[in-house]
């Protein structure tokens, strides 16, 4: 017997799924819940993993399980190899939407999320209506890591060049959207018709996601030598329609979004006085998971509602 072999029958591979979940929560009575266990049973459990490992695995600091270094050393492969493991014998069964219990996990900023999420969600549950989605937030266009690791199934996006993909990563279009840029209702200036002088002389509120020194739009506009007065950089869209409602700032964005944002805020929306190429929403996923039953029917199921 070799060491991987000894290793492996020491170990109640159950317990793997133990250690995911509260990897994932930091909370004993949480992970207990998700895994429809006790919390007490959820903490004889976590011992015996203790003691097969040989580490403490968790320590609590407050009211959170916070992960020991060889937790997090470990965490990734992992959450990778019960994901693999729980695709593979996905294979051998037929998905039943209609009757699955199963959790998909999608990465989105709140920018697309709720562009798309409200009226895609309203489609799943008609069909699916024990399925579970928890949605979080994506620190990048593309997170390869929670990809690869399982920790994400789908990822929506927008369009990159082709060569910024990695070859492991599935790219579904999903909709193509057109900018438009967004005003208070009573904007002076927009009120007289936007030109491309009125639109560079006014000021402009900018949602970078990321942290990005600059928007997409002021990379486009530095191809035609041309500059915009960012006043207002904000990390989420969650306020910036309302910052526009109420200034004389302007904001240009995909027109999806805007017009959903129209029905909460005192905005109007214009055409833009430049050309801007189309926005591109994208789906993402990992290879290793993509020809799976489930994941293929939550990306038809995805890609068919219609968002426009």
């Amino acid at each position: 017997m070799n060491e991987i072999q000894h290793n492996l029958r020491r170990l109640d591979l159950n317990l793997l799924q133990l250690f995911h979940a509260l990897y994932r929560l930091r909370s004993v009575t949480e992970a207990a819940h998700e895994l429809a266990m006790s919390p007490s049973a959820f903490s004889h459990g976590l011992s015996r993993l203790r003691v097969a490992l040989d580490d403490a695995l968790f320590v609590r600091q407050g009211t959170q399980m916070v992960p020991t270094t060889k937790s997090i050393a470990m965490a990734d492969s992992i959450s990778l190899a019960l994901k693999l493991l729980g695709e593979t014998l996905e294979r051998g069964q037929t998905f039943h939407p209609s009757r699955s219990e199963r959790t998909f996990t999608f990465a989105s900023t709140d920018f697309t999320a709720f562009a798309v999420l409200p009226k895609c969600i309203a489609a799943i549950q008609k069909l699916a209506p024990h399925l579970s989605l928890r949605v979080r937030y994506a620190d990048h266009n593309i997170p390869l890591d929670d990809l690869r690791a399982g920790r994400v199934d789908f990822s929506i996006g927008y369009d990159l060049p082709a060569s910024s993909y990695a070859p492991d990563i599935v790219a579904q279009d999903w909709f193509v959207d057109q900018y438009v840029v967004v005003s208070s209702k009573n904007h002076a200036v927009c009120s007289e018709g936007l030109t491309l002088e009125s639109y560079l002389a006014c000021k402009h509120v900018v949602v970078t996601p990321w942290n990005q020194a600059r928007g997409d739009i002021d990379q486009l506009l530095d191809d035609l030598n041309l500059q915009r007065q960012v006043a207002v950089h904000l990390p989420t869209v969650l306020a910036a329609p309302f910052i526009v409602g109420h200034s004389d700032m302007l904001m240009t964005m995909p027109r999806l979004a805007a017009r959903t944002l129209q029905q909460a805020a005192a905005i109007a929306l214009h055409t833009p006085p430049f050309a801007i190429p189309d926005y591109c929403v994208k789906l993402f996923s990992h290879a290793n998971y993509a020809q799976s039953d489930a994941h293929a029917w939550m990306a038809d199921t995805l890609l068919n509602t219609t968002l426009q």
